[in-house]
């Protein structure tokens, strides 16, 4: 039998850290999947491929992000009834979370489909990489069914306390992946549609051994037919949940698409540069998402079991976490930056590498802040506030627009550089006030 694991119980900060550990290599992992692609079409088909690739990154990272929020929040509903020990009612969420992400997604390929060149064409993406842009990014929207499979599968386990076997299987999708690159792009000479491919079958072979692990291992998941009948009320708090989750995400990564149309218009060494930091960027900042997707499913639980004590422990333990790790990430970004920069992008072109060391060494030294969001935003959802880390969410893209289409012309690519720190404080404001305000009493 598979093991499950009740973070209701036992010392918050190591219940935290000991769940926190294997989605921090999960998600060290899924991240690799991204930076491979990068780091082989950019050494094995140049630079403009590379530009082709990250010129579309930030709506892949949208569309992820939205499918992972979405089944995140699902999971959620998962984990308050697996802390309330209510077996049957985890049994029906499981079985709806399967139902409303494939439904969505389905919706989501369609549509993505139907709107794909207006859309590459409003992100500015430069005519001579279009093509490229457009065979890379179609084919990760197809498989976006294997994403959403694949978080669904993950997600739910963690939510019942398993964050060891989406670790697991992802290390062999992982590794397969690299393997698949090389395949489609040297031996088979696909191009950067190639490196798409190879990301899409990789997943597939994580989602069919998750879905395996559970029916070998976890009876607690085991599904009957009348578990799939629809139920208006679980869906409808589903879909609460789900969609503030993946509305959440949706919000902040538009934004960076706006940030991200105007880097376009800035030329090939700019898009590279940027591709790169933030590359960099997102391993850096991963242990905060880490740990708001443990405060997710921690308050989640502990909201169920009623343990109002060990969510206040918890959000004092994990904020504690964040402030070290930012200790860390400063030190690494005003000290190796330039040879991080060279080795995601492969190049030692002087101006990418003096571009994308200038973004990590602003952003990085206000990553506390972004860890501070993080934390609260997720802890919030878990116990059952989403109003407050949407709004949040709006402001953060509210700044975004504001710096891509006002700032960003008239300094660049310094008005980049400099809008996530500035939109980070406004937004961390409403998050401080309303945790403090509802930490003083019984939630």
């Amino acid at each position: 039998m598979g093991k499950t694991k009740t973070l209701t119980e036992g010392t918050p900060w190591k219940q935290i850290l000991l769940f926190s550990i294997p989605i921090f290599w999960g998600n060290i992992f899924q991240l690799l999947y991204s930076l491979v692609d990068t780091k082989i079409v950019g050494s094995t088909l140049g630079t403009e491929a590379l530009a082709a690739v990250g010129s579309v990154s930030t709506l892949h990272t949208l569309m992820t992000g939205f499918l992972n929020g979405l089944t995140l929040g699902f999971s959620l509903i998962t984990a308050m009834c697996f802390g309330a020990d209510n077996m049957k009612r985890l049994k029906k969420s499981f079985a709806m979370t399967i139902e409303l992400g494939v439904l969505t997604t389905a919706v989501l390929v369609v549509v993505l489909m139907f709107v794909l060149q207006p859309l590459l064409h409003l992100l500015n993406v430069p005519e001579e990489q279009f093509a490229m842009s457009y065979a890379y990014i179609s084919v990760l929207i197809v498989g976006l069914f294997a994403t959403v499979l694949y978080n669904l599968c993950a997600n739910t386990l963690r939510a019942i306390g398993d964050s060891l076997t989406p670790l697991l299987f992802l290390i062999l999708a992982t590794v397969s992946n690299i393997g698949l690159d090389y395949l489609f792009i040297l031996e088979f000479h696909m191009g950067v549609q190639g490196a798409a491919y190879a990301t899409v079958l990789a997943q597939l072979i994580s989602v069919v051994l998750c879905f395996v692990r559970i029916f070998r291992k976890f009876p607690i998941l085991h599904l009957q037919k009348s578990d799939f009948r629809p139920e208006k009320e679980l869906i409808v708090e589903m879909y609460k949940s789900g969609l503030s989750m993946g509305l959440m995400s949706c919000l902040v990564s538009i934004g960076t698409i706006m940030l991200q149309s105007a880097i376009n218009t800035f030329g090939t060494t700019v898009i590279v540069a940027h591709t790169a930091a933030r590359k960099v960027f997102e391993i850096m900042s991963l242990p905060m998402s880490v740990l708001g997707s443990a405060m997710a499913t921690y308050c989640g639980q502990n909201y169920g079991a009623k343990r109002f004590d060990r969510i206040r422990q918890g959000i004092r333990a994990s904020l504690l976490i964040a402030a070290i790790w930012s200790v860390a990430v400063f030190i690494i970004c005003h000290t190796v930056e330039g040879a991080l920069i060279r080795f995601v992008a492969s190049t030692t072109d002087a101006e990418v590498i003096y571009w994308g060391s200038m973004y990590l060494k602003v952003d990085m030294s206000f990553i506390i802040v972004c860890g501070v969001i993080v934390i609260l935003r997720n802890s919030m959802q878990g116990f059952g506030d989403r109003v407050i880390p949407v709004f949040s969410s709006c402001i953060e893209l509210a700044g975004k627009i504001i710096f891509a289409f006002v700032f960003a012309p008239v300094f660049a690519y310094w008005g980049i550089i400099w809008a996530e720190p500035v939109v980070w404080i406004a937004m961390v404001i409403p998050l401080i006030v309303k945790v403090v305000h509802t930490l003083k009493k019984e939630i």
